[in-house]
């Protein structure tokens, strides 16, 4: 898993591969957890451009990094999320905790 993981500023980006299964999450799970622990993030964005599968275990592998964050006071976002994954993360409840959009964040203002 090469180039999952970019940070500008305080904003990390993920970038999630193909599918998102029991191991790739626990992969994720492991390098974005790394980056947290710096303590120098305050935004995280996982990227679904190029997933087009996702199971449970990616919904609890984003769900652990929302809690952690949210007890720092960060935030946490999905971008281009296709309709699959969508649905399972709509069906989840997963939105009421997970902003997800289609909108770029590098250049988001703060709320």
């Amino acid at each position: 898993m090469e180039d999952v993981l970019k940070k500008r500023g305080n904003c990390l980006m993920v970038y999630v591969p193909q599918e998102l299964d029991h191991h790739f999450a626990s992969q994720i799970t492991d390098e974005v957890d790394r980056e947290l622990k710096k303590g120098n993030v305050r935004q995280l964005v996982f990227d679904f451009s190029g997933t087009t599968f996702m199971d449970s275990s990616g919904i609890g592998m984003l769900m652990g990094r929302y809690r952690l964050l949210h007890y720092s006071g960060g935030r946490v976002s999905a971008i281009h999320v296709n309709d699959r994954v969508n649905r399972i993360m709509r069906l989840s409840g997963i939105y009421k905790y997970i902003e997800i959009s289609q909108e770029a964040v590098w250049h988001q203002k703060r709320r």
